[in-house]
């Protein structure tokens, strides 16, 4: 739904993240969105984690899903677009390499978050009994 008062007013939308300054330092990087996004499935997850022990080639890589090499070329250029690994062709192969300082920003922005506890669900049930008791 659109606000008519918005609409019309030629506010322009607010980058929260710039807003609160959670932004500092990370204007060239890649966006934490686009990393993120990257991370968020479990094929491009599972590349990374081969790419940790060393370079690869494309073909090597694509050799333990049941997926086509162009859908494998797919995940390794959202990887390489997000800055997570790198890609160069060598003759007529095109090696991956990891590039772990790529989350680095990503990695800074979740430590922010290091700051609150864990919570203690059953602790926090027993809380809740004695503070609400049930009038039913």
């Amino acid at each position: 739904m659109v606000r008519p008062d918005i609409a019309t007013s030629g506010a322009k939308p607010v980058d929260a993240g710039r807003a609160l300054g959670l932004m500092k330092g990370m204007d060239n990087a890649p966006s934490l969105d686009t990393v993120f996004a990257a991370l968020a499935d479990p094929t491009r997850r599972a590349i990374l984690s081969m790419l940790l022990e060393d370079d690869m080639a494309v073909t090597d890589v694509a050799e333990p899903f049941e997926m086509s090499l162009a859908a494998i070329s797919k995940h390794l250029g959202i990887l390489s677009r997000a800055g997570l690994i790198s890609q160069d062709r060598r003759g007529r192969v095109t090696w991956c390499r990891l590039e772990p300082d790529a989350l680095r920003d990503a990695s800074i922005w979740m430590q922010g978050f290091g700051q609150f506890e864990a919570v203690n669900l059953d602790a926090f049930e027993r809380f809740l009994r004695v503070e609400l008791p049930d009038d039913t």
